[in-house]
């Protein structure tokens, strides 16, 4: 037997597990994303950092590039401000946000580039039409036959 007619005989359980390995395989595979954190009229923490960092490079697990993160935070009198943009191959976002502390402000920059990362996903998807291959059409017909 082909390996397709395998395939289609197996249950869709051991085809999922098959893929959710694969997938974990790809994700291993992947580089850490590049974060870059620039300080503008503030002191430079490693606390905040750490954070940016550990909180920005959770938003590689939506695409399958290496990335690039560039997060500039500055405080303008008693304004917060921060500004992200992220870059993978040709995906690019950007966001900006104003609060009155910077922490909030990752959190929120991290919120709205997930946010924007998977509508850009599901966009993607939805273009994808997936048609019935040749020998998916001659199975079905095979086994139309059949009975």
């Amino acid at each position: 037997m082909s390996d397709s007619i395998k395939q289609m005989k197996q249950g869709k359980r051991q085809r999922a597990v098959r893929r959710a390995a694969a997938r974990k395989g790809r994700l291993k595979a992947m580089p850490d994303p590049s974060v870059t954190v620039t300080f503008r009229h503030v002191e430079p923490s490693d606390a905040l950092r750490l954070y940016a960092e550990r909180k920005l490079a959770h938003l590689a697990k939506y695409l399958r590039q290496a990335c690039e993160v560039h997060l500039t935070l500055s405080v303008d009198k008693y304004r917060q401000c921060g500004e992200v943009i992220f870059r993978s191959g040709a995906v690019t976002v950007a966001a900006q946000e104003e609060t009155k502390d910077l922490y909030s402000v990752i959190d929120l920059l991290a919120d709205k580039v997930g946010s924007q990362l998977k509508r850009h996903l599901e966009k993607i998807k939805a273009k994808k039409v997936r048609t019935a291959s040749v020998g998916e059409v001659l199975v079905a017909a095979q086994s139309a036959e059949g009975e």
